[in-house]
């Protein structure tokens, strides 16, 4: 059937598909999404079939199912790997050379679901990438197709996926640790046990029940308020260091043995030195609103820093153009050139372990050396007109500026190491801050002024 253009870009996003179960996604639409995709990937790679994982929220199976009855309709076959999270799909992906889908909104509240689609070997989906081709099918109506149907099979790839990740790090001098873990009732509570069973830790779980109701905490430990459970458990339990998981675990956050968060930017910096010591003069990415100590520790390393824009689609494209081996994001995805390109929120949890136990000092000491800068997070702002917004902020710094781009939004340097980026939602009306400085005074300051300017 044929849809309506609205109400498809409703639902497909820059990077994925996305939208509240029953009103902007359901059986129907899915099963149409399935079988565009397998239109998609048999005309531009020749695939014979595609891999579905999905998450513990209560609408993904049955809209699983009805992608694979999508996807067969056209002839593919299906590997369905059942519970999984957005890392373990995206392993399942590489190892059987298929492209992927995985079911999951990730940190979004229980109403909503979606689809994260890769190509085979873990290869990102976007807009440029196959998003914008089954949109227009979508609208226009998916042909059908006369040939065979495809088969289904079943196959659990937890334990390869555990023992892959464990390979990918160095972890022979790990010392016996205590690590407390928030799941968020979410896909953490599946993959952790697999992957630390085989480790010296003595796990803390917190919220490990599958519940995509999310009965405790939103999903989301980007926002602060998410984080606090998990702070306390840290402290209360004595534990080297705390990890938590969104909703699909492809990210993970840190929180040191005193309760204090580790910003993304550190453990990008972290991870980076890692891979750096293993293939000197390698590339690293990072997006252009994380901490300039990733790209200055990358330089003291030996390494080469490229800068990109914000999202995932983006970021694995750079991987992929430079062969950088490793790649980190501002909100905690970590992508590895030896995970076939993709972000995984364990694989940076490892690296986190194995540097720890690998030496004596306490986390918050290990991450001293990451941190040069204050900075203010992300701060958002409804605005009627996102451009003429930050127009005018470039405007009231124009005297100021060491440089303005428009990479990503616009950013603006200041002398004295102080930088700031205000970027436009890709979803709503909004105007998004971030601002990095040697001090708090100053990032106080400086978001202070600019936000005068966006919400005059």
């Amino acid at each position: 059937m044929a849809r309506s253009a609205e109400s498809v870009a409703s639902v497909i996003k820059a990077y994925d598909i996305r939208g509240i179960v029953g009103e902007q996604i359901d059986d129907g639409f899915v099963r149409e999404v399935g079988a565009s995709f397998a239109r998609l990937v048999r005309t531009d790679g020749g695939a014979e079939r595609v891999v579905i994982g999905h998450d513990m929220r209560t609408s993904s199976p049955d809209l699983a199912r009805a992608f694979a009855e999508g996807a067969t309709a056209q002839g593919l076959d299906v590997v369905l790997i059942g519970l999984a999270s957005t890392d373990q799909l995206y392993f399942a992906s590489g190892l059987l050379d298929a492209p992927g889908a995985m079911f999951t909104a990730s940190h979004n509240p229980a109403r909503y679901n979606g689809i994260k689609l890769c190509r085979a070997g873990a290869r990102p989906v976007g807009q440029e990438t196959g998003l914008a081709t089954i949109s227009a099918e979508l609208v226009a109506g998916v042909p059908g197709f006369d040939g065979a149907a495809g088969s289904v099979t079943e196959r659990d790839v937890l334990p390869e996926y555990a023992a892959f990740v464990r390979g990918l790090v160095d972890l022979s001098r790990m010392r016996p640790m205590k690590v407390a873990v928030d799941a968020g009732n979410g896909m953490g509570g599946h993959t952790v046990p697999a992957v630390f069973e085989a480790l010296p830790i003595e796990l803390v779980p917190l919220y490990f029940e599958l519940d995509g109701t999310f009965p405790n905490h939103e999903a989301n430990p980007l926002d602060p308020a998410n984080l606090v459970d998990l702070q306390r458990l840290v402290v209360e339990s004595g534990a080297d260091v705390g990890l938590a998981f969104d909703g699909d675990a492809d990210r993970c956050f840190v929180v040191d043995e005193r309760g204090e968060p580790v910003t993304p930017s550190a453990v990008t910096a972290l991870v980076a030195s890692r891979e750096l010591a293993k293939e000197p003069g390698a590339t690293i990415i990072h997006n252009l609103i994380t901490s300039r100590v990733v790209p200055e520790l990358v330089t003291e390393s030996g390494g080469v820093p490229v800068r990109t824009r914000v999202g995932h689609s983006f970021i694995k494209q750079r991987m992929a153009e430079t062969g950088a081996i490793f790649g980190g994001e501002h909100s905690a995805h970590y992508y590895f050139r030896d995970f076939w390109g993709a972000d995984s929120g364990m694989l940076a949890a490892l690296h986190v372990l194995a540097a720890l136990a690998g030496q004596e000092r306490p986390l918050s000491e290990l991450m001293g050396m990451y941190h040069r800068y204050e900075a203010s997070g992300e701060i958002n702002s409804t605005v009627a007109d996102a451009a003429e917004r930050s127009d005018a902020v470039v405007a009231a710094f124009a005297d100021r500026a060491v440089s303005v781009d428009r990479l990503d939004g616009v950013t603006v340097e200041l002398p004295d190491h102080a930088w700031f980026n205000l970027r436009a939602s890709n979803t709503e009306p909004l105007l998004r801050l971030n601002v990095e400085a040697s001090t708090r005074d100053e990032v106080d300051a400086l978001v202070k002024e600019i936000l005068a300017v966006v919400r005059a």
